[in-house]
């Protein structure tokens, strides 16, 4: 079960920081996180914002594997994620 509360928070911090940290250049996108927010979030936040299934992120908190996407992000820490 997960929290809605947590949840909306997450999404509005990373929203609003990987709209400013979004760069066409290199097809990279930064943002952070609230509490409760995980790995399953944050992988479907890079393949929306970066539109592309095929990205990888530039520290080795979250990887998909058979079943989903799976990690131990932590709130508060700053995460990029890359299109290839």
């Amino acid at each position: 079960m997960f929290n809605l509360k947590s949840l909306f928070v997450a999404t509005t911090v990373a929203i609003a920081s990987a709209t400013n940290s979004t760069h066409a250049a290199n097809n990279c996108v930064s943002f952070s996180i609230g509490q409760g927010t995980g790995c399953a979030w944050m992988c479907e936040y890079c393949a929306t914002t970066l539109g592309t299934s095929n990205y990888y992120f530039t520290t080795p908190v979250c990887a998909y594997q058979t079943g989903g996407c799976i990690g131990n992000p932590q709130p508060g820490v700053t995460y990029t994620c890359c299109g290839l």
